[in-house]
């Protein structure tokens, strides 16, 4: 019989199992919830994926260093592939699935493998890709993958929202105390390895900011939604603080891109709200911010000469590009083939296309781009499937946000030399892990129907 089965399934001293939650799924139309799959077994993958994410942003070893030989960020990566490994092999799994983002990182990892030996320095190109670049893809796997649930889905975005509130504090303390790098006017970061340049404080911030928005839309209770907009607010300032041109480009095109998200909805009278705020806070903008953002756009008025070096450096890398236009001068190699090719300042590209383009050829800009067009293009399909559906209105929303996030990031590269750094590989990870939440949606719907 299964009515006994329906009286027990939600008894705290009952342990779930399998047939228990097919018969929730049954339910699940009757009572108008949406239950997603049941996967215990990994949890502990994902716990050890928030660590790995607050000892990178936030570095608790600088803080204690106690924790630094420990080598904790290490450790939690390990933990992280062994749970989630052995979890899935375990349960006779796929330890990994392949959306058409996956397949393509992997294979601008292996071009970037390939063109080693064409190095202008096979030793150091090695070095680079063990030391940084198969981190990066390592934790770019992980997030597609280990991310596989809604809640696991919610609780990255919430996890990532709440370590930036450090961020964007040490930000504007910073500016408010004078703590500037030496030699310059422009604040100092956060004692962690991404954060520590006030433009990559801003570019951080800039691609956690949409995050906090997704949560904001989908969040009923009214003081968490209170908080969430002093969260924004903060942000905002803290990028402000940065002195970031960069960064302030960057947060114009997040906010043209939720005014044209929200236009027919009914949180459309956000943007118009903030704009207000903004014009009206203009007065107590330094002035020096002002001058420092004109030279966007009039670029011989940069007294510190740094926008005339990186226009230089950028014609540089052109053509070099045109001289090695397919297999480049290696991975991790700009700042030697820039040395060559204007004279040893040993500066890196400040452009992530041209990054890739002098370093792994026009096939590794190509294959970058093409992952860059896969993510969007996940967020975009996401979208439109939850579109209209009031239960996966939070879906509709997160991939909303990452979509945003994306398209700042790709306004942004043209101004960072972040082309194998974490930055973009975390919100392209979370976006490939929305194939994977779909497709357990789905397949808990077609369950419930049966």
């Amino acid at each position: 019989m299964i009515k006994p089965e329906v009286q027990e399934w939600w008894r705290k001293d009952r342990e779930v199992c399998a047939s228990d939650h097919d018969l929730v799924q049954k339910l699940a139309p009757a009572r108008g919830v949406l239950i997603e799959p049941v996967d215990r077994e990994s949890a502990w993958s994902f716990y050890a994926l928030v660590v790995f994410s607050f000892i990178l942003l936030l570095a608790p070893q600088q803080i204690f260093p106690v924790l630094a030989p420990l080598r904790i960020a290490m450790l939690s990566i390990v933990l992280v592939v062994t749970v989630h490994v052995g979890s899935r092999l375990s349960r006779q799994l796929p330890v990994m699935h392949y959306p058409p983002g996956v397949v393509i990182a992997l294979a601008l990892t292996g071009w970037a493998v390939l063109t080693i030996p064409l190095s202008v320095w096979p030793g150091g190109s090695l070095s680079f890709l063990t030391s940084k670049y198969f981190k990066t893809i390592i934790v770019f796997l992980l997030l597609a993958n280990v991310i596989s649930t809604m809640g696991r889905l919610r609780g990255i975005f919430w996890a990532l929202v709440l370590m930036s509130i450090p961020l964007a504090a040490t930000a504007i303390n910073n500016f408010l105390t004078g703590s500037t790098m030496s030699g310059g006017e422009r604040i100092i970061g956060y004692d962690a390895p991404l954060a520590e340049n006030p433009n990559d404080m801003a570019l951080l911030l800039n691609l956690f900011l949409p995050l906090a928005v997704g949560i904001f839309l989908r969040e009923k209770r009214p003081v968490v939604r209170l908080f969430l907009l002093g969260v924004v607010g903060l942000m905002i300032v803290a990028i402000f603080a940065t002195f970031s041109r960069a960064g302030f480009l960057t947060l114009g095109v997040t906010f043209f891109c939720y005014m044209f998200f929200l236009r027919n909805r009914p949180e459309r009278f956000y943007a118009p709200v903030i704009l207000v705020i903004c014009v009206m806070a203009l007065p107590l903008v330094p002035g020096d911010y002002i001058g420092r953002l004109s030279t966007i756009t009039n670029i011989e008025n940069d007294t510190t000469g740094s926008a005339q070096i990186r226009l230089r450096d950028s014609i540089a890398a052109v053509n070099i590009v045109l001289d090695n236009p397919l297999t480049g001068a290696g991975v991790g190699m700009n700042t030697l083939a820039m040395n060559e090719a204007r004279g040893a300042t040993w500066t890196e590209i400040h452009n992530v296309y041209l990054t890739l383009a002098v370093e792994l050829g026009l096939p590794g800009l190509i294959l970058f781009l093409m992952l860059l067009g896969a993510a969007l293009k996940t967020t975009r399909m996401i979208m439109d499937s939850a579109r209209g559906n009031t239960q996966q209105y939070d879906l509709y929303c997160f991939a909303e946000a990452l979509r945003v996030s994306l398209i700042a990031f790709s306004v942004a590269a043209v101004f960072h030399p972040v082309a194998y750094h974490f930055y973009f590989y975390y919100i392209a990870g979370i976006a490939m892990a929305l194939t994977q939440i779909r497709s357990h949606i789905d397949h808990g719907s077609s369950v419930a129907s049966t």
